[in-house]
C-alpha cells in the first residue's frame, strides 16, 4: 500500500466521521452501535473502504431529512437490520470455517496416505 493510499484513506474516513457527527443524536447512537456490531461480525468488505458504512450514513441522512426517528428507519431490531445488510456478504467467520475445513481435509489426506 502506498503512502498516498493511506493518506487518501484517512481523508475518506475523516469525511465519513464528519458526516456521522452531523446526524441527529439518536442516529449517531444507532450508527455507533451498528458500526461496533459490524466490526465484531466482520464482513470482509469493511476493510475495503467505507462503502457499507457510507451507505448506512446515506440512509440515515435521508431518514433524518424526512423527519423520521432512527428506529423508523432501521426497525426496532437493529441487529436484524445489520444482519439483513450483510446477509450476502462473506464474513471472517466464513473464511475461518473454510480454512478449518481445508485443514481437516489436508490432515485426513495426510493420515490416510501414511496408512497406505
Amino acid at each position: 500500500m502506498k503512502i498516498r493510499d493511506i493518506i487518501e484513506g484517512k481523508r475518506e474516513w475523516r469525511a465519513h466521521v464528519a458526516r456521522v457527527k452531523a446526524l441527529p443524536q439518536d442516529y449517531q447512537i444507532a450508527y455507533k452501535e451498528i458500526q461496533k456490531y459490524l466490526f465484531k461480525v466482520g464482513p470482509v468488505e469493511l476493510t475495503e473502504g467505507t462503502g457499507l458504512l457510507s451507505g448506512i450514513v446515506d440512509l440515515f441522512e435521508e431518514g433524518a431529512a424526512s423527519g423520521k426517528g432512527v428506529l423508523e428507519v432501521t426497525g426496532s431490531d437493529v441487529a436484524a437490520f445489520c444482519d439483513d445488510l450483510i446477509k450476502d456478504s462473506k464474513t471472517y467467520a466464513d473464511l475461518y470455517q473454510e480454512s478449518v475445513g481445508q485443514e481437516v481435509n489436508k490432515a485426513m489426506k495426510k493420515a490416510t496416505d501414511k496408512t497406505k
